[in-house]
């Protein structure tokens, strides 16, 4: 193990440090019932990088970082002001749902124009975290951190739009603001990692951590012990399988937290009925 860290330092690091604030922010999105959304942005911030490419900047340009940040703060603004409807006439999953397959159809037109397009649009899907420099990761964690201090100050407003969203709305909370601003820092996130990881581990990181905890526990807490647990694990082995069997890192990361997901899912089963029979 020792012999993967010093090959790949920077890749190991990145998948250990960053996906702390994915798992968190996919609490969020696991209890708003909106599992695509992260997708969507993903994506979103994709077809952005990929008008970037299309005029003429480099991937890792900090052009091309806001080409892609502009896309998801427009991504976010959509669905803060749908997430609220009265009328319920269109669920907002649908909208995120056709948000992702027109920003995804989008995409693919653009790259078509390009001489390399194939090779680009298999990296705003799955990414090169083998080829993630220590620049990348240090400023994304920068940026982490800083985005991680506003959601603590702001925890409270956060977790009760997301929590209790009727009962925030009852309390005269802005609720459409404070959606939009936790958008807008989750695309914030969502845009960081898209460029060292792709869309497709982007999704991995915040739905399955999230979901294996909602799975075993419900308190803030403990949620979020399990989820930064199974995504430390699943990057760990995800990683020594592509190192010891030459795959690619990030489908090998996927399948091992799908793998995690389905551990967990056992667990789940076994607990819930040892407590049924308990109650017997």
């Amino acid at each position: 193990m020792s012999e993967i860290f010093v090959v790949m330092k920077w890749p190991v690091l990145a998948c250990l440090l960053l996906p702390g604030m994915l798992v968190y922010l996919g609490l969020h999105i696991v209890r708003r019932e909106v599992i695509f959304v992260d997708l969507a942005l993903a994506q979103v911030a994709a077809l952005g990088a990929c008008v970037s490419l299309l005029l003429g900047h480099e991937a890792q340009s900090p052009a091309t970082y806001l080409w892609s940040f502009g896309f998801t703060l427009v991504g976010a603004a959509i669905f803060a002001a749908t997430r609220m409807n009265t009328h319920h006439r269109v669920p907002q999953e649908a909208l995120i749902g056709i948000v992702y397959v027109v920003a995804a159809a989008a995409g693919i037109l653009l790259l078509s124009r390009s001489a390399e397009g194939n090779e680009q649009l298999r990296r705003t899907l799955i990414g090169d975290v083998l080829l993630v420099s220590p620049k990348d990761v240090l400023r994304t964690f920068a940026a982490y951190l800083a985005i991680g201090v506003v959601h603590f100050i702001f925890r409270k407003k956060f977790l009760l739009i997301s929590f209790e969203p009727e009962r925030a709305a009852k309390e005269g909370v802005a609720v459409r603001w404070w959606d939009f601003l936790f958008y807008a820092l989750f695309g914030l996130v969502v845009t960081s990692f898209v460029q060292i990881g792709g869309v497709l581990l982007v999704f991995s990181y915040l739905i399955v951590p999230a979901v294996c905890a909602s799975l075993l526990a419900t308190r803030i807490a403990a949620l979020l012990a399990i989820g930064w647990t199974v995504a430390t694990l699943g990057s760990v082995a995800g990683l020594y399988a592509a190192y010891r069997f030459d795959l690619p890192t990030g489908a090998a990361i996927i399948c091992a937290l799908g793998a995690a997901l389905v551990f967990c899912s056992v667990l789940a089963a076994i607990k819930n009925k040892k407590a049924g029979g308990d109650k017997r």
